[in-house]
């Protein structure tokens, strides 16, 4: 979808995202390898009660399906900025769904503009559990 084409409001429902607790676990021996996502034991002694999921992957695991949404099409360009938020722990087996809605639109140039993406993901009991605020770089329609 061209630049142009983008609205204010428009947005999208992100499919389910099952949080499966090896991949979990893997993940963070991988790129968040502290005792609270790792260690059964240990998680057990935290506020949290049992192991949470590293907050990238959690947040990862709503962008891919996002991506497989497909909102943006071929005309994006690439990432210009992403902020997330983590609201609530996410933990093994939970299943996260959300929204995506553009909440700002800047036209940089003929060439492309900035389209600014706010996800809330949730979890199975309708929690909010992240938000996140990513700029996009999309192509206008050729002159």
């Amino acid at each position: 979808m061209y630049f142009e084409e983008l609205k204010m409001n428009m947005a999208v429902d992100i499919p389910p995202a099952v949080i499966e607790k090896e991949k979990m676990i893997d993940f963070a021996l991988n790129y968040d390898n502290i005792p609270l996502h790792t260690d059964e034991e240990y998680a057990k002694t935290t506020p949290f009660g049992k192991l949470i999921a590293p907050g990238v992957m959690s947040f990862m695991s709503v962008w891919v399906k996002y991506l497989e949404v497909d909102f943006l099409g071929t005309e994006l360009l690439a990432g210009k900025s992403t902020k997330i938020e983590w609201i609530k722990p996410v933990y093994a087996d939970d299943v996260l769904t959300g929204k995506a809605e553009i909440t700002n639109l800047v036209k940089r140039n003929a060439k492309n503009g900035i389209a600014e993406i706010a996800i809330k993901a949730y979890n199975q009991n309708g929690e909010l559990v992240l938000t996140n605020v990513t700029e996009a770089v999309v192509k206008c329609k050729p002159l």
